[in-house]
């Protein structure tokens, strides 16, 4: 979008003439901005600053992101063309409108990706680490490869051929696959299909060494050869198709809508509804075709006409297809080709066998996840489990990870008599078999298992410590803005508080009995809720700032979350810059707010950092004639959370702490100039170029330089 689109005449606002907060030209377009968030991705990929693996991790995060994209947003409107329109997006754009703008952005796209590839290749090879074909192996290595595919591959493949007698087969979603051309003595020309059993084996498989015939020396360093698996099963088609003629051989893979809908209100179990969900989202309408750059248009026709799609849902690839795959090469032994290693920090008073319900009885306690460990929330759970003053433990669980030590320590505290209870959400997207399966697994335990709230996602995070001392029963609570997951711990940026204030403790108390059981409360003492409150407080503090600045001319705004779309808070912060107060937003990942529009949106810079780490963090700060309020938790500024979600505000108290993420943590990262990229008026994104003499900051290697920082802030 250019200025010109701003106000029905296409041309700017008159001077004098309040603008229409709802005009459309003032939104982005939510599906735009997301493949925006994902070049960005892919930059990183392309970002020789990165090492080598680091920079494979990126190009394999962007693929993926693609595949859940296709899945959801395209897929979602593609059911909505020919359908009434129940609620246009800000933008205007209609469903086909924006299918439309999805295809000229996504070719272009896609190119890029390819080339970017190729580089990884070369360089990846240069490295020392090589993705080899089957036809140029010497005879010893081929024969050893061959072996290994009859006794272990073979057997497992099952040629399903297409033809006047064969119905074209079912091909699940992100399934990989060969299309093969084989001509029959009688029959002439046909094709089979044949799946690539990804699941069963590892998409790169190590070529085994061969002893050389004779000495060749010592080599300086290791090399690491792999093979794919489809070129592997490609190469050895005889086995499957004796005596037929094979021609063309061709990779593809489709990808099915995956948006499935739970009518929760017709279904008596929602466990079962659910896991019938996830088998219609394997079985879901095709949305997109990839195939192999070098497949003949002949092919690609067939296979989109069996598929019933059309010529721009067909995507030709000039990279393997399925590169997310590609993830398994981060675990070559190559440290050199990672970035470094550190070791989080430890908050004075927790660690090293020390009293942590003492800790935090005594202030509260304030965790930023990789910089600070996860280690003593864990510690703090086992000892709970232990500790035989503690009644009950009560936590929501939103994404859990595979062998995760919080589910551990609550299946360990039940065996020693607590009363736990886990608000366990079976809707979490693409996690919802891990979570089916730890759910089971801690009824077996004797947990007691609650699966989410009819029509809504328990998103919150949020955990309660019911423990009896000599005053009474103190409750210690763990709020976060991530999930309890030791392995995202590692790699997202979040925010998490410990703390015993009983306000605090008494509303997360009546948050659980809502979830667990019925509740019309929609005022809390401190925490702001979702999907009762949390907009209309927002909103509210969003105007005392602008009656301050008004008053004072000191109104300030920093905001730190993942995406903003929302119109009423997005035409809240319009307001605010047009009264002239400075806001600050640092969006990761799209946001569908239009900085820079003079006298609309002038005093607004988004930025947005795509680094190391997944910013994960949502901070929210509100100067306050220098009374200052910053809440965290588990919400960004879009409808989904704000209406069809538990979510989770809640205040920073402790003064230090609050001057901790005012003065240091935010402030870093809306000082970066390495990896933020400011948002333009027209929608496109810069880097941030440091000042002429100053030192380049990027902000999560500060923090990494800096861990524990915060903590001293904050004593």
């Amino acid at each position: 979008m250019d200025d010109s689109s701003l106000g029905a005449s296409g041309e700017h606002l008159p001077e004098g003439r309040a603008p229409s907060l709802d005009d459309p030209g003032l939104f982005f377009n939510r599906e735009i901005g997301w493949l925006q968030f994902n070049e960005r991705v892919l930059e990183e990929a392309e970002d020789k600053g990165h090492p080598l693996l680091e920079r494979l991790k990126f190009f394999a995060i962007c693929g993926s992101n693609l595949d859940e994209f296709f899945m959801v947003r395209v897929s979602g409107l593609r059911r909505q063309l020919g359908r009434p329109v129940t609620r246009a997006p800000a933008d205007g754009l209609t469903p086909a409108e924006q299918l439309q703008a999805i295809v000229q952005r996504i070719h272009p796209l896609l190119e890029r990706y390819g080339r970017c590839w190729a580089d990884l290749l070369a360089e990846l090879h240069r490295a020392g680490i090589r993705i080899v074909r089957f036809h140029n192996l010497p005879p010893e290595q081929q024969a050893s490869l061959r072996s290994m595919f009859e006794r272990e591959i073979f057997p497992v493949l099952t040629p399903l051929a297409f033809d006047i007698t064969h119905p074209f087969p079912f091909i699940s979603s992100l399934s990989l696959n060969l299309v093969v051309q084989v001509r029959h003595r009688e029959r002439g020309e046909t094709f089979a299909r044949i799946k690539i059993p990804r699941g069963l084996f590892r998409r790169l498989l190590p070529v085994p060494d061969v002893p050389p015939k004779e000495p060749s020396g010592v080599t300086d360093r290791l090399v690491y050869d792999f093979i794919l698996l489809e070129d592997l099963v490609a190469a050895n088609l005889d086995l499957l198709f004796p005596g037929m003629e094979i021609g063309e051989i061709h990779p593809f893979r489709i990808t099915r809508d995956a948006d499935t809908e739970i009518r929760e209100d017709e279904a008596h179990d929602l466990l079962s509804a659910i896991e019938e969900s996830m088998e219609m989202r394997r079985t879901g309408i095709p949305v997109r075709l990839e195939v192999d750059g070098s497949m003949p248009e002949r092919i690609c026709q067939i296979l989109a006409s069996k598929l019933d799609l059309p010529r721009d849902c067909i995507h030709h690839s000039s990279s393997p297809i399925g590169m997310a795959d590609f993830m398994e090469l981060l675990s070559v032994p190559r440290p050199d080709l990672k970035d470094r290693p550190f070791l989080p920090a430890v908050p004075p008073g927790v660690g090293g066998g020390a009293d942590i319900f003492a800790a935090i009885r005594e202030k509260d306690l304030l965790f930023y996840h990789p910089y600070d460990s996860f280690l003593p929330f864990v510690d703090m759970l086992a000892t709970a489990a232990r500790d035989p003053r503690v009644l009950g433990i009560k936590i929501t669980l939103y994404r859990i990870d595979q062998d995760s030590p919080i589910v551990k320590a609550l299946m360990e505290a039940r065996e020693q008599g607590k009363q736990v209870t886990a608000v366990v959400e079976l809707k979490a997207r693409f996690d919802e078999e891990r979570n089916i399966t730890w759910a089971r697994a801690l009824e077996r335990a004797g947990v007691h298992v609650v699966y989410g709230v009819m029509g809504l996602k328990v998103h919150a995070k949020a955990c309660l410590v019911l423990r009896k001392e000599e005053g009474g029963i103190v409750r210690y609570v763990h709020l976060s803005t991530g999930n309890y997951n030791a392995v995202t711990s590692k790699i997202y940026g979040d925010l998490g508080l410990l703390t015993a204030d009983p306000d605090i403790a008494a509303d997360v108390t009546d948050l659980f009995n809502a979830l667990t059981g019925y509740s019309g409360k929609i005022r809390y003492r401190s925490l702001l809720i979702a999907p009762r409150s949390l907009r209309s407080e927002i909103l509210q503090r969003i105007d005392r700032e602008i009656e301050r600045h008004r008053s004072h001319g000191d109104g300030y705004l920093a905001f730190k979350f993942n995406a903003l779309e929302d119109r009423e808070c997005i035409q809240a912060l319009y307001r605010a810059s047009m009264a002239g107060v400075t806001v600050d937003l640092n969006v990761r990942g799209f946001s569908c707010l239009r900085p820079g529009v003079p006298g609309v949106s002038d005093h607004v810079r988004v930025t947005s950092i795509v680094d190391r780490f997944l910013e994960h963090a949502r901070v929210y700060y509100f100067r306050n004639g220098g009374s200052s309020e910053v809440l965290l938790g588990s919400a960004d500024l879009r409808p989904r959370n704000l209406d069809r979600r538990i979510e989770i505000l809640f205040p920073v108290k402790d003064p230090g702490i609050r001057d901790a993420i005012i003065s240091t943590i935010l402030r870093v990262h809306l000082a970066d100039t390495v990896k933020a990229r400011d948002l333009n008026p027209d929608g496109s994104y810069t880097r941030v170029q440091p000042r002429a003499g100053s030192t380049p900051l990027r902000s999560q290697a500060w923090l990494i330089d800096h861990r524990g920082d915060w903590h001293r802030k904050d004593g």
